[in-house]
C-alpha cells in the first residue's frame, strides 16, 4: 500500500502514466525478490531515477524509456559480475550517515505536498483551519498506532493496522479528507486499475544512434541505483544483524529492470522507506518482498477501487514514522564530538542528497573525505637524524611519502649544508605513488648539484620494485639491505 502513492508521485516526476510506474514497482519487486541478494529489501519505482529519465521521456518518448531500462539492467548485471559492489566498503561512515539523513529529509519533504490544496485560482496553497487540524490529527493517530501497537502484538504489522484504522474512521464518520483516489484524480489520472502487463519489446530502431541516446541515461541510472542499493543494504544489514550479497543484488535488480523494460514498465531499484516499513514489520525474508510486489500487481488488476479509499493521511503517518526510523538521530548528539572534517562531510552529504541526487552526494562525500585524509596524512611525515662515526647524516623517515606529503618531505632536507654522503632510511615509511618518486628524484638532483651522494635504505620490497620500474628516467642509489647501511657507508663509500 505504501508503494502506491510513491509510484504514482514518481510517475508524474518522470512524465509517464501512473500505471507504468505501478507496473514497474510490481515487476521489479517480484523479480528482485527472487534473484536479488538482500532478503527483505523492497524494490520499486524511485525518485532519483525518475528525476534522471524525465528529460529522456520529454525529448524522445516513452519507448526510449523502456529501452534505457533494459540497457540499465544489462549494466547492473555487468557491475555485479565484475563485483563492483565491493567498493561500497570505501564509503566512510560520515558519508553513510549523511546519506541516511538526506534520504530521511527527502522522504519528509515529499510528504509536505499532502498539506497543500488546490485553490480556486488553480494554485497550491497550505491548508488552514479545520482541514489542516483534521489531517494533522489523522497523521498523528496513525503514528501513535504504529509506535504503540507492537507493544500489544507483533504478529500483525503496525503500519497495516494504522492504515486500516484510519480508513475505517474516515468511512465511518464520512470525513472529508484526501484519499488515494482523489490524489490520483487531482494529479490527472483516473485510476490505478489496469490489466496484467503484456510482453512487448521497445519500439525503437536497433542501431548505434539509439545506443548513443540511451547509453548516458542508462549508465547514470545504473550508477545511482547501485550506490543507493548498496548503501540501503548496509543499513538493513546493521538493523537485521545479517549480511546481504551486494553483487548478487546488482545482478538481481539488473534482471528485474530488463524484465520491466520488456513489459512496458518504468525502471527502478531499492526503496529505503518501504524497506524500513517491511523490516520494522518483521519482513526479513524473500517472501515479504515477493508478496509486496505480487500484492501490488493484484491491487492494480482487482482491488484498485478499494485501495483508492485509503486516506492519504494514513500513508503520510506511515512515511513520517519511516523518517523517524531512518534519520540517524545519534549523528546530532555526536556531531560536536567527532572531528570537524567528519562533521563537515556529514552535513555536506546530507545537503547534497537533498538538493542534487544520490550519486552526486556520495561522490562529493568520498572526494571530500579523501582530500581530508590526504591532508592529514600529508602532515604526518618527519625524520630523526643520526650521525654515524664517519660524520655522515642518516635520516630515519616516518610517515608515508605520497602526493600530499611531498612538500613537507622536501622541507626536511638541506642539501647545501648536508654531509657529502646522505642516507634516508625508509624502514618506517613507504614510497606510495608517482609524486613520491618525483620528489625523491628532485631531491637526488639537488644533492648531485652540490656534489653529494644520496642513498635510500630500508625500502620495502613493494617500494623497491616501484623505484626499480623508474630506472629508465630516475637515477637513485638504492641500498636494499636496511640493516647493512652503516657498513656500506663506512667501508665502501668512505
Amino acid at each position: 500500500m505504501a508503494l502506491v502513492p510513491e509510484a504514482v508521485a514518481f510517475s508524474f516526476i518522470a512524465g509517464v502514466e501512473p500505471i507504468i510506474s505501478l507496473y514497474g514497482a510490481a515487476i521489479i519487486g517480484i523479480v528482485a525478490s527472487i534473484f536479488g541478494g538482500r532478503p527483505g529489501m523492497i524494490c520499486g519505482a524511485t525518485g532519483p531515477l525518475s528525476l534522471v529519465v524525465v528529460a529522456l521521456v520529454a525529448q524522445h518518448g516513452l519507448e526510449y524509456l523502456f529501452a534505457a531500462g533494459i540497457l540499465m539492467g544489462i549494466i547492473q548485471i555487468l557491475f555485479g559480475v565484475f563485483k563492483i559492489g565491493k567498493f561500497v566498503r570505501l564509503l566512510p561512515h560520515p558519508v553513510m550517515l549523511g546519506f541516511v539523513n538526506g534520504v530521511a529529509i527527502i522522504i519528509f519533504m515529499a510528504q509536505l505536498i499532502q498539506f497543500k490544496a488546490v485553490g480556486a485560482d488553480g494554485t497550491l496553497s497550505w491548508l488552514t483551519g479545520g482541514p489542516l487540524f483534521l489531517l494533522l490529527g489523522l497523521v498523528f493517530l496513525a503514528m501513535l498506532i504504529i509506535h504503540f501497537f507492537p507493544k500489544l502484538t507483533k504478529s500483525v504489522p503496525s503500519s497495516l493496522v494504522a492504515i486500516g484504522v484510519i480508513t475505517a474512521i474516515t468511512l465511518l464518520f464520512n470525513l472529508d479528507v484526501a484519499t488515494v483516489g482523489s490524489y490520483l484524480r487531482d494529479s490527472g489520472a483516473d485510476s490505478i486499475s489496469g490489466s496484467l502487463p503484456a510482453f512487448s519489446l521497445p519500439k525503437v530502431p536497433l542501431n548505434f544512434e539509439t545506443l548513443k541516446i540511451i547509453f548516458p541515461y542508462s549508465f547514470v541510472l545504473a550508477a545511482i541505483n547501485i550506490i543507493n542499493t548498496l548503501i540501503n543494504m548496509t543499513l538493513i544489514d546493521e538493523i537485521t544483524e545479517t549480511r546481504g550479497r551486494g553483487n548478487k543484488e546488482c545482478i538481481g535488480q539488473g534482471i528485474a529492470n530488463m524484465v520491466a523494460g520488456c513489459f512496458g514498465a518504468q525502471s527502478g531499484g531499492s526503496m529505503i522507506g518501504q524497506s524500513m516499513i517491511n523490516i520494522s514489520s518483521g519482513g526479513r525474508g524473500r517472501i515479504s518482498a515477493f508478496v509486496g510486489g505480487s500484492f501490488l500487481m493484484i491491487i492494480i488488476v482487482f482491488f484498485a477501487k478499494y485501495i483508492e479509499l485509503i486516506p492519504i493521511a494514513a500513508l503520510v503517518g506511515v512515511m513520517f514514522m519511516v523518517v523517524v526510523g531512518t534519520f540517524s538521530w545519534s549523528s546530532l548528539r555526536i556531531i560536536h564530538k567527532i572531528p570537524r572534517s567528519d562533521a563537515l562531510v556529514l552535513v555536506v552529504v546530507s545537503a547534497a542528497t537533498v538538493f542534487t541526487n544520490l550519486a552526486v552526494a556520495v561522490m562529493v562525500g568520498i572526494i571530500l573525505s579523501a582530500l581530508v585524509f590526504a591532508w592529514e596524512k600529508g602532515k604526518r611525515i618527519d625524520v630523526e637524524l643520526i650521525v654515524d662515526k664517519d660524520g655522515y647524516n642518516h635520516y630515519q623517515l616516518s610517515g608515508p611519502l605520497f602526493f600530499a606529503s611531498v612538500k613537507n618531505f622536501e622541507k626536511l632536507f638541506d642539501p647545501k649544508n648536508d654531509t657529502d654522503q646522505v642516507f634516508i632510511d625508509f624502514s618506517n615509511s613507504r614510497v606510495a605513488d608517482h609524486s613520491a618518486i618525483e620528489a625523491i628524484n628532485s631531491l637526488t638532483r639537488k644533492y648531485r648539484k652540490q656534489k653529494k651522494v644520496l642513498h635510500l635504505t630500508g625500502l620495502s620490497e613493494e617500494c623497491a620494485m616501484l623505484l626499480d620500474k623508474s630506472d629508465s628516467y630516475i637515477d637513485i642509489n638504492v641500498i636494499k639491505n636496511a640493516n647493512y647501511y652503516l657498513h656500506v657507508a663506512t667501508d665502501e663509500l668512505a
